[in-house]
């Protein structure tokens, strides 16, 4: 068993050591963690370590941890208060657990980079997704180190991007699960939510570009942040920037893919990530839980 030190910047306050194993699983993102049993509740200073660990690492990634759905909820709810999702459904026992994957009949539709829930005010912190059932081949995820994409970013467009404002929004991406009338009360509910295209991750400091294509529609403020001439530069020159900035998380140099197996467990930050579950199995049936621990307002 390896002992794991962690520095105060990652811990957020003292050094924290813990007896687990952290392997990683790319230069970028990504660590496997060993040597622990998650049927058994957190102690102050695994959950100290594992906090330290998401924060360096920003996904972690737990094998052969066979646990229930009330022992997920509450080993997510260690790390912060849980959301109930308004659009998928939702575990029969446990609303804080919704259920991901398509069947024989309904293939996913995961298949976009996203983070979850960038579209409410207060969007994600992190999210905990456990492996029910899944193919032996294919349906892999994606996960992306937005901070990386940002650090390398010309420094011309980090410029450009400084102070910008980007719409995120429920409706376009689960619009169409929806009756009109679902609809009108989800937009009432939820409006378009305004956050930065470059936002500061609160525990670590970085900077992390913060536009996805699954949710970010359109730029609040490109025209009073640019210069422009005619409508059409405004229109289509912010178009543009949005396009570049959404195929950053499309970089495997950034990247890190998780090939699934049943009691498999991910955990990641989405304040500093984003994520694509590949759609490469349909009809095979691919079964997931997935607790999401609300966040702050990025600033």
């Amino acid at each position: 068993m390896q002992a794991i030190t962690e520095s105060p910047s990652q811990a957020g306050s003292a050094a924290i050591e813990a007896s687990f194993s952290i392997e990683p699983m790319s230069p970028t993102i990504g660590a496997e963690i060993g040597d622990i049993d998650l049927t058994r509740p957190l102690d102050d200073g695994q959950y100290g370590a594992l906090r330290a660990a998401l924060l360096k690492h920003k996904l972690l990634v737990f094998r052969d941890q066979d646990i229930s759905a009330a022992q997920q909820v509450a080993l997510a709810r260690r790390f912060g208060e849980l959301e109930v999702h308004p659009v998928f459904p939702h575990h029969p026992e446990h609303p804080e657990l919704v259920m991901l994957g398509g069947d024989s009949k309904i293939p996913g539709r995961e298949n976009v980079y996203h983070s979850d829930v960038s579209w409410r005010a207060r969007p994600s912190m992190g999210s905990m997704l456990r492996c029910i059932e899944c193919p032996k081949v294919g349906g892999d995820t994606i996960w992306v180190n937005m901070a990386e994409a940002y650090a390398r970013l010309p420094e011309a467009t980090r410029t450009a991007l400084d102070g910008l404002i980007a719409v995120h929004d429920l409706l376009p991406a689960f619009g169409t699960r929806m009756t009109p009338e679902e609809r009108e009360a989800r937009r009432a509910a939820f409006p378009p939510a305004m956050h930065p295209v470059v936002r500061t991750h609160p525990e670590t400091g970085e900077r992390v570009l913060y536009v996805n294509e699954a949710f970010t529609t359109h730029l609040a403020n490109y025209i009073e942040k640019h210069e422009v001439r005619f409508g059409f530069d405004f229109r289509l020159a912010e178009m543009d920037l949005l396009q570049y900035l959404y195929r950053q998380a499309a970089a495997p140099e950034y990247q890190v893919r998780l090939k699934w197996r049943p009691n498999t467990i991910a955990f990641w930050d989405n304040r500093s990530t984003q994520h694509y579950a590949i759609q490469d199995y349909f009809p095979a049936r691919r079964s997931m839980l997935r607790a999401t621990i609300i966040g702050d307002v990025p600033v």
